[in-house]
């Protein structure tokens, strides 16, 4: 019985480092990429909560993110649209910035074939428009609270 359990927490052990080991070794995720991509989870998050708390903030740390960025990860269209985001005034003018800046996000994962399993991209016909989120739970951020869990999962990357 014991030795079950122990060959059972160490394939659970072996499992969870490699899914480690992968993220890590993924150069598409590297700085300045991660620190983009979990700015932009964090937008995703408050604009799902209806709420421009931080939203501006962490879209100016993208912009600024991508453009000191000497390697070049990222276009530089995608500063710009980060930058509009920041000065997105209301709830409406966020999201509405929001669907472009993750249609750009979401090309870079599919053109660099990420494949972390960090990032869901989820779709909302409602709204005619894609994000990233993590896990599978739909978490509308064009909707918000509204219609909270509108939408479907189309890949994970």
């Amino acid at each position: 019985m014991k030795t079950n359990k122990l060959i059972l927490s160490l394939l659970s052990l072996t499992a969870v480092m490699s899914t480690l080991l992968a993220r890590a070794a993924d150069p598409a995720l590297m700085e300045p990429v991660k620190s983009v991509y979990d700015h932009y989870l964090k937008i995703q998050t408050s604009l799902a909560k209806d709420s421009l708390t931080d939203v501006s903030d962490h879209a100016k740390a993208m912009a600024k993110a991508i453009q000191g960025d000497d390697m070049k990860m990222f276009p530089p269209e995608i500063a710009a649209q980060a930058g509009k985001l920041a000065e997105a005034g209301d709830l409406k003018a966020a999201r509405k910035a929001f669907k472009p800046l993750s249609e750009s996000l979401i090309k870079y994962l599919a053109d660099h074939k990420v494949k972390s399993g960090s990032f869901t991209e989820a779709y909302c016909s409602m709204a005619e428009a894609s994000w990233l989120q993590t896990g599978k739970k739909i978490s509308n951020p064009y909707l918000g609270k509204e219609m909270l869990t509108c939408g479907e999962v189309k890949r994970i990357f």
